[in-house]
């Protein structure tokens, strides 16, 4: 018989140790470490002995049939999936209480509602009255029509949809759902991994595509086991500000399609609405020259997205100056200003530093060095930068300016826009473009060409 050793286990991060703590030894939670029973494990020679053989087969053999896929008809969406929802997939949507995921889930069933898609809603955090007042909100009729099941056991929930079998089931969320045959308690590691497993089980036996809502924590990421998100098939994020109305739907994981798709939505009062043109949400309308701003092009997964950057500048009163970055990475930050020091010969280390990405976005890209860099040297020197100029670029620490990808792209949308002119790296491949370009190689050429000085 084999022996079993006893395993202290965290039931936030998944950490073991051989003795228990009040504490965790890897993320420092309090009260979060439980006893586990572990086997030593069965002899290789037991082991294959009690094997059978399975069958092998050739994968030329299989017979390769082209995914079928069903719209939800918000084409914001349809996007980070790839083109639609696959029969029998598992995906996983996440995001900050409050940012609208339930309105998403619900206005998505509203939508395949009226394509007379079978639908069942698992309501885990809100009543059928508080998810009726949500439908009356959304303003239609056939959201009347869907079936919701307001309980929490996994066995009930497994059942009920096997004997229903709808085109689509969605759990509102996983972390509300107790499995009687796991230990600890909802939301729980053992719990959420447990239940996830059975729930991507019955979607993968029975045919039926499945929209779990996921909790994040403080960090951002989806509450639970990371295990969580390689169980299921694609992975979205909804992000967006508490106060601002831009919501940011992102795939980052996707076994269907492409990756690093984003999706863009503005919330309102009747629900999610979708953003078609983003550029139109992120640059003013009176687009005018101002001294500290300037305008970019970036990627957003497929999609190029044409914003404004705006940088403030002051003399500083303190001993070290303030550096205060809204929609853009403040390492990236202080990196910049270390070259404008350095290469710019510029006296940003006496300055009081605020940037700020019009719109709420968040920008992570590279290419965005540039368009920070000339709104900063703008605001510093006073000097507006023609509104009718779109920069992108790299900045390395030597000062040079780097060729960013997908430029074709990038230039077809500003010139679509309205803008004429384009700050590019002096080493990149323009291709067949009306905008009249200018080259620069380094920060001090930057400065010399669009601000004439030494």
């Amino acid at each position: 018989m084999a022996k079993t050793a006893t395993l202290y286990r965290c039931s936030e991060c998944e950490a073991t140790g051989p003795k228990w703590s009040g504490r965790c030894w890897s993320c420092n939670a309090w009260g979060t470490i439980e006893e586990i029973a572990m086997g030593s494990g069965t002899p290789l020679g037991q082991s294959l002995a009690r094997g059978a053989l399975s069958r092998v087969i050739d994968l030329q053999s299989v017979s390769g049939k082209e995914t079928v896929r069903f719209s939800t008809n918000i084409n914001e969406f349809d996007r980070c999936l790839g083109g639609g929802i696959v029969p029998g997939s598992a995906v996983l949507l996440g995001g900050d209480p409050g940012v609208g995921k339930s309105t998403l889930a619900l206005q998505i069933a509203q939508s395949l509602l009226a394509s007379k898609v079978n639908i069942l809603y698992v309501a885990g955090e809100e009543s059928p009255a508080q998810i009726k007042m949500r439908a009356e909100r959304l303003n239609d009729k056939d959201l009347l029509n869907l079936s919701i099941l307001a309980d929490t056991n996994l066995l009930n929930i497994l059942a009920t949809s096997a004997a229903q079998k709808p085109n689509l089931l969605i759990i509102d969320s996983i972390q509300t759902i107790y499995n009687p045959e796991a230990n600890g308690v909802p939301g729980s590691v053992a719990q959420v991994s447990g239940a996830a497993a059975k729930l991507v089980e019955l979607a993968k036996t029975h045919n039926i595509a499945m929209i779990l809502i996921g909790h994040v924590t403080k960090e951002g990421y989806i509450a639970g086991p990371k295990m969580l998100e390689h169980m299921v098939d694609v992975v979205l994020y909804l992000e967006g500000e508490r106060f601002q109305s831009l919501r940011l739907l992102r795939a980052v994981k996707n076994r269907f399609g492409g990756i690093n798709e984003v999706g863009v939505f503005e919330m309102t009062g009747a629900g999610m609405s979708e953003v078609a043109n983003p550029s139109k949400l992120f640059l003013d309308e009176q687009i005018s020259s101002r001294s500290g701003a300037a305008f970019t092009a970036i990627m957003e997964g497929t999609r190029v997205v044409a914003c404004e950057i705006q940088a403030l500048l002051s003399k500083s009163t303190l001993a070290y100056p303030k550096r205060t970055s809204v929609g853009f990475d403040l390492n990236r930050l202080w990196l910049i200003l270390a070259v404008l020091a350095k290469h710019g010969k510029l006296p940003v280390h006496e300055q009081d530093v605020y940037i700020n990405v019009v719109g709420g976005l968040k920008i992570s890209e590279p290419a965005s060095d540039l368009p920070v860099a000339l709104s900063m040297i703008s605001s510093l020197l006073d000097t507006p930068v023609s509104a009718e100029i779109v920069s992108v670029g790299e900045i390395g620490l030597s000062g040079e300016i780097r060729p960013v990808s997908q430029f074709d792209r990038r230039a077809s949308e500003v010139e679509r826009l309205g803008f004429s002119k384009m700050v590019i790296p002096a080493r990149q491949n323009p291709g067949k473009t009306k905008l009249e370009l200018i080259r620069v190689g380094d920060i001090r050429e930057l400065i010399q060409k669009l601000f004439g000085k030494k």
